[in-house]
């Protein structure tokens, strides 16, 4: 295999060519209630070539080695073709040339798992749910799980080959009283194998508690609070409120998001540090290269307030001036690699869960995500579960928490990070450029933040 593909993109008439091949046995599993509304396994096999020739890229995927060369012709045509419309020059940062083999540790490849034991393991959960009673009538229980095998290489004599391991999964209990519907849900995942999958009997029925709980939990009265956050929901502002933002293709497409995202701009106190890496071992978001075999790295965003770094390809990186940083991820052989996160964490701080409660009177801990959206700067985010604040002490529960602002005005307003550090993961992932879900992480401690404008009754 190394030698065909090597040879394939040696001495072609582009300014840059590569070869991606891929293999992929993926598990997917689906509980609505109690019917199992899926179970499937299947084997996924293709390849795609990207050619860049003046500036512009040319892109052929297929499923058959089959006429490989005409394949790589037709995707130089193809470049050749665009960068005579656009007339640029082909402007891509340098990257180490790499040999290299990566293997799965033991344990980590899902497929050592049958498929009976997986149905087993998720049917027990789906049961304990559904037998909790009271006002809880259904659930949702959700798993995947991915081998893959990559072989890549380039024009400039890079080679690798790479295998990858990926489990997640969603636990859902669902509390119906009359019109209204509560949920709460439990996630696993990881890059190490199925055992993640196991030990969650406690946390199953945690979830349902929750959300029997919630039903009789009266909605929070809308107004601007101080908001301690849970690190789930810590890192989900980090993925999704400022993740994105910092993607390089984001940044370079938006001429007034590059104004704003500024390197050297202070966004926040010196307790702030934002990073994204692909270094965590067990992380759904780890990885050693990325799918243009730029070796992964640790690349802070924001350090001690500052804004000093975005996630790069290849391309964002020359054409911003730039280094790479390891960011080019495609979900699988269908797509071009694009500028996507891997593990996006705030970086733990000195403050215990006590000393953010302290001094405040009225205030929210919002715990969880049960779902969220952003436009640019702006956010809003539903918390899958919360608790009012009441003279520096945890009180009631409540219901109906959604958070919104200014992404940019709420780092500002981030006053401790908590010592505390959560690795948590979950099922789905993340979505961009009808790439969807692609496995990314998010590990934070809790934080706390003032002047948190909170939807709700009036």
């Amino acid at each position: 295999m190394k030698t065909m593909l090597t040879e394939a993109v040696r001495g072609k008439d582009a300014d840059y060519l590569e070869i991606r091949l891929e293999e992929s046995h993926v598990t997917r599993i689906l509980f609505r209630g109690p019917t199992l509304d899926n179970v499937g396994q299947s084997v996924v096999y293709g390849g795609n070539i990207r050619a860049l020739v003046d500036g512009g890229w040319g892109f052929v995927s297929f499923n058959r080695l089959e006429d490989l060369e005409a394949k790589v012709d037709l995707a130089i045509r193809q470049a050749r073709l665009i960068g005579r419309a656009r007339g640029e020059q082909s402007k891509l940062a340098p990257a180490p040339v790499v040999q290299d083999v990566v293997k799965l540790k033991p344990g980590a490849d899902p497929r050592e798992v049958p498929l009976e034991k997986k149905m087993s393991v998720l049917d027990e959960y789906n049961r304990a749910i559904l037998s909790f009673g009271g006002p809880i009538k259904s659930s949702a229980v959700s798993y995947q799980d991915r081998y893959s095998k990559l072989h890549f290489a380039n024009s400039e004599g890079t080679y690798i080959e790479q295998e990858k391991g990926d489990i997640g999964g969603n636990l859902s209990a669902v509390a119906v009283q009359g019109a209204q519907t509560q949920v709460s849900t439990i996630g696993f995942g990881g890059s190490k194998g199925f055992n993640v999958a196991l030990g969650l009997e406690d946390k199953v029925l945690a979830a349902a508690r929750t959300a029997a709980d919630l039903i009789k939990a009266e909605p929070i009265k809308g107004g601007e609070y101080t908001v301690v956050t849970d690190p789930i929901l810590t890192g989900i502002f980090a993925h999704e409120a400022f993740g994105h933002l910092s993607e390089g293709d984001n940044v370079y497409e938006d001429k007034n998001l590059q104004k704003v995202m500024t390197l050297g701009t202070k966004f926040g106190e010196n307790i702030l540090n934002i990073y994204d890496t692909g270094f965590d071992e067990g992380a759904r978001g780890y990885l050693k290269y990325d799918d243009e075999g730029v070796p992964t790295e640790k690349t802070y965003l924001i350090k001690e307030g500052v804004l000093v770094g975005r996630l790069h390809s290849r391309e964002t990186a020359g054409k911003m001036g730039e280094r790479p940083t390891g960011n080019a991820r495609a979900i699988d052989y269908r797509f071009p690699p694009i500028c996507r996160m891997r593990n996006t964490c705030i970086e733990r701080g000195e403050a215990s869960f006590e000393d953010m409660l302290k001094g405040v009177k009225l205030g929210v801990y919002a715990v969880k995500a049960y779902g969220g959206q952003t436009n640019g700067e702006m956010f809003t985010f539903t918390a899958g579960e919360a608790y009012m604040i009441r003279d520096g002490r945890l009180a009631e529960l409540v219901r109906d928490v959604t958070l919104t602002g200014n992404v940019f005005t709420t780092l500002k307003h981030i006053d401790l990070v908590g010592s505390d550090f959560e690795t948590h993961e979950s099922g789905g992932g993340c979505g961009k450029g009808a790439q969807s879900p692609l496995p990314t992480s998010e590990w934070a401690p809790h934080m706390r933040i003032q002047k948190v404008v909170i939807g709700g009754r009036g």
